[in-house]
């Protein structure tokens, strides 16, 4: 989706004013969200930014590489939009991946449609699977679409066909009310996965669509390869009914960031995830995310320590984590800004620089892989003597039950978890040496030691087991 200089909120609002069709998501609190298949609950989302991942900029780029995401430990490669920029009306030097100019196309710049096919394939040999950024709300104005069928399109009272949003000037909205459009755009969907042999789809504002296009479209898709994975770019607890494995968790983001950079308090974190459980299908999956395309890199937003901090929480709270290409490397290309509209390559030598990074990457992912109560388990948070700073929750599953602490603060923690019983540290070492003169947090990060009192460090976080 495109830079949000608007929020997301606050986009929902002006596309539900000017056409009228964005209605509430319905009551959907005691129904059971969709049943996915079991890799799909376990699954680590690694998104691809194709135009950034390399110097080339191109899939072969990535195929090359797929032997170091395998070993991070990810499952599913979410690659952005594959298809042809509009050039009409577009956005920066080279325009917004968002801008399809033709749905059925393969960007040149990426390369062929053999090369997208090399790729998924060759992903597919080492057990990665592969979705694709579908942008099915609207169309760049250069997309054959625009002259062949006008009618597909939302238009003002001059009739006059309009963007879907007005910051987002350089896309045309698609209406939706029209059978045609629908029909052209699912026998659309099921030709990716028949040619490209796709393992489903991640579709932007997919809360700006009707819920029952979704759904039709989801049913039809599943005759052509039932067992994928949908991620709804969404907020919208009725999408995950029928149509969608997993949607994401927006605010759960947004007030990630308002408690790290010190707007709100950590308990607000927790505020907003039972209000949250309490308003989804049961057994609903989210998607949870520190950075994304969308938003500057966390590690410029929250400083590395705060970055380790947020996707630590990431990573052991439930949903399926995503890891954005370049987070691993401690990578800070897009500090300023994402790079949507221009060309700003991953610089991954910074992982030589930040080695704390590929470590904790991959030791928390194998972690994760290693637990099935990370994976799968329940969520209890546990009260501590400073829940304005700290969360501090266990993941039960069975007989496993683990104990997550993170500081959401610069500031150093002591103080104790109401928590009972015999515990285990198997926080993975990633970062820095304690400075020498540190005794306490030393002591405290003693295996076997540590609860219920706890030590942190600012933007800390610790790991226990229940022995």
């Amino acid at each position: 989706m495109k830079n949000k200089i608007i929020s997301i909120t606050l986009s929902i609002f002006l596309a539900g004013c000017v056409f009228g069709q964005q209605q509430p998501s319905r009551d959907v609190s005691k129904e059971s969200a969709r049943s996915s298949q079991e890799w799909v609950k376990d699954a680590v989302i690694y998104q691809i930014w194709e135009r950034a991942y390399s110097q080339k900029g191109d899939f072969s780029a990535i195929t090359t590489d797929l032997d170091r995401i395998r070993s991070l430990g990810v499952d599913v490669l979410w690659l952005m939009p594959v298809h042809p920029i509009g050039q009409v009306k577009k956005k920066g030097t080279i325009g917004s991946p968002y801008a399809v100019r033709d749905y059925y196309g393969v960007n040149p710049e990426y390369g062929t449609p053999a090369d997208l096919k090399r790729l998924v394939a060759e992903a597919h040999k080492r057990n990665l699977k592969v979705i694709i950024d579908v942008v099915l709300n609207h169309t760049a104005w250069d997309n054959k679409l625009i002259t062949e069928h006008p009618e597909y399109y939302k238009k003002n009272e001059k009739g006059e066909i309009v963007p879907p949003v007005p910051d987002w000037a350089d896309v045309a909205g698609l209406d939706y009310s029209k059978p045609e459009l629908r029909r052209y755009i699912i026998d659309n969907l099921k030709s990716w996965i028949r040619e490209y042999d796709l393992d489903g789809f991640r579709c932007d504002v997919a809360l700006f669509i009707p819920t029952d296009f979704w759904e039709q479209a989801r049913a039809e898709v599943d005759t052509v390869k039932p067992n994928t994975i949908w991620l709804a770019e969404a907020e919208k607890p009725d999408l995950l009914v029928r149509a969608f494995d997993v949607d994401y968790a927006w605010n759960m983001h947004s007030t990630l960031t308002e408690v790290l950079q010190g707007a709100k308090p950590a308990s607000a974190l927790r505020k907003l995830w039972e209000e949250q459980l309490a308003t989804n299908p049961r057994g609903a999956l989210r998607m949870r995310f520190s950075d994304n395309h969308d938003e500057r890199r966390a590690i410029a937003r929250f400083g590395e320590k705060g970055a380790l901090a947020a996707q630590a929480l990431v990573f052991t709270l439930d949903g399926l984590p995503l890891v954005y290409n370049g987070m691993e490397a401690g990578d800070t290309a897009e500090s300023g800004a994402p790079a949507l509209f221009e060309r700003l390559p991953i610089f991954w030598q910074f992982a030589e620089r930040r080695p704390e990074f590929p470590r904790f990457y991959q030791s928390m992912i194998a972690m994760r892989k290693s637990s099935v109560a990370l994976r799968r388990g329940s969520v209890a948070w546990l009260r501590n003597s400073d829940e304005a700073r700290v969360l501090t929750f266990a993941r039960r599953s069975g007989g496993e039950e683990l104990v997550v602490a993170v500081n959401m603060s610069n500031a150093p923690y002591f103080g104790s978890v109401e928590v009972s019983g015999q515990f285990e540290e198997i926080t993975p070492n990633v970062g820095s040496p304690l400075p020498p003169d540190d005794e306490k947090a030393a002591a405290a990060k003693t295996p076997g030691i540590g609860l219920p009192t706890l030590s942190l460090d600012g933007f800390g976080f610790r790991i226990f087991r229940r022995k």
